[in-house]
């Protein structure tokens, strides 16, 4: 009988390639590596910059970027918390080893701008490493503190790295403690030291952070008054004015839209005037937001034959609110531009333009220095040409009005002659 030798499986081992071979991490001989080319390098700084731009072709910035910054600001590795690794060599030479002054920290942002010019995937990594510093900030000396914020500073007035990293200053511990407003101090004057307040407003509105600064101190004190007095006696009443500005912004918004509500509602509006108050906003910014309330209520017909029609109708009922708001020479005028402004940007409007104005006139809203002196000079250029066409026959007998009381037309009857036929028109 013979035996069938019955099939095995067998395989073939392969020899697994080094490269393919997961590395496992071990910053150590990185970290020796870079602290030895600092210790080399001492205080020249320039001859910092050359050594890790020549490193980074045989070093692995990509895999060890945290080690590699960490190095750079603190002298070693960091452990949770802020504090140096104990068991990892280290460095003198670092940022919280420098000099505490400006012009040594300019130098030192020269170098990290260099190094993440010439290593772009490092950009990134160096944001998260700022975002956790700032976290770090209670593990850190004052003088520490004062180092980082001044070159946090200057990298954000050079655009290095993005004003979303002060979200970092909110965290609690920081915020109660007071370590987020001191630090604050000297960030904001190194950043306008560097370049001025409307960068600082521009960049901070970029990332949304605008209206967040009040974050910076506890719930307790989180006023426009103690973040004003906390910041102008530290030298900073630019950025206490920009503070106040934006508060002021965001409450003339969060009262436009109220307002804005309670119209398309129909509501009663009560207490328009104690919530001026309550903003602290002036006659004239009320009535440009009685005004944009008002406007943006209703649903606007678009044919244009059609919307004067429905504009007149609507002020109508609400001139009684516009007169309450235009005690003033110069909210009258404030409405004006505002009327102006809103028909040229609304091109269905750009003939309702004068029988606005007209209505207004007989309701009280509008007097008639205040329409002469926007005709003749406080006019806005846009839609100029237009609107002062519109208003020329009008004007010329405001101007004669006083002759016009004697003659064949009155006041009254000519301004009615007007509404009817902006009413048939």
């Amino acid at each position: 009988m013979n035996l069938i030798q019955k099939p095995t499986l067998t395989g073939q081992r392969f020899k697994t390639r080094k490269r393919d071979e997961k590395e496992r991490f071990d910053p150590t001989q990185f970290q020796e590596s870079i602290v030895q080319g600092l210790n080399q390098t001492g205080t020249d700084l320039e001859a910092v910059a050359k050594f890790l731009d020549a490193s980074g072709a045989k070093l692995d910035y990509r895999r060890y970027a945290e080690t590699l910054f960490d190095i750079l600001v603190a002298g070693g590795m960091l452990a949770p918390g802020g504090t140096l690794s104990d068991d990892m060599t280290r460095t003198e030479y670092c940022l919280f080893t420098a000099q505490e002054d400006l012009e040594t920290m300019q130098a030192y942002a020269q170098v990290f701008n260099k190094l993440i010019r010439r290593y772009k995937y490092l950009e990134k990594g160096f944001e998260e490493e700022i975002k956790k510093l700032l976290l770090f900030l209670k593990g850190f000396t004052e003088s520490e503190r004062n180092k980082l914020a001044m070159l946090t500073g200057i990298l954000l007035a050079n655009g290095s790295i993005s004003a979303s990293i002060l979200n970092s200053l909110f965290n609690e511990n920081l915020v109660k403690e007071g370590v987020s407003a001191a630090f604050a101090v000297k960030l904001f004057k190194s950043w306008i030291n560097e370049k001025d307040i409307n960068s600082v407003a521009g960049s901070l509105r970029k990332v949304g952070m605008d209206n967040r600064l009040m974050e910076l101190f506890p719930a307790n004190k989180r006023s426009c008054e103690h973040f004003s007095k906390y910041f102008t006696d530290a030298g900073l009443k630019e950025l206490s004015d920009f503070a106040r500005n934006q508060q002021s912004i965001g409450a003339r918004k969060e009262l436009q839209k109220e307002l804005q509500e309670q119209m398309s509602r129909g509501d009663p509006l009560k207490e328009v005037r104690e919530e001026m108050k309550k903003a602290n906003l002036s006659e004239q910014a009320m009535i440009s937001i009685i005004w944009t309330s008002v406007m943006s209520s209703v649903e606007w017909n678009k044919k244009e034959e059609l919307v004067t029609e429905q504009a007149i109708k609507h002020l109508k009922q609400y001139s009684p609110l516009l007169k309450a708001f235009t005690s003033q020479g110069l909210s009258e005028l404030s409405l004006l531009l505002k009327i102006q402004e809103y028909c040229y940007d609304n091109i269905h409007f750009m003939k309702a333009f004068q029988k606005i104005v007209v209505l207004l006139y007989k309701a009280d809203v509008l007097s008639e220095e205040a329409i002469l002196k926007w005709y003749t000079e406080a006019h806005l250029a846009k839609g100029k040409s237009v609107f002062l066409e519109q208003m020329k026959k009008f004007v010329e007998w405001l101007k004669n009005a006083e002759e016009g009381k004697d003659g064949e037309i009155t006041c009254t009857s000519w301004v009615l002659c007007v509404l009817r036929s902006c009413v048939q028109s």
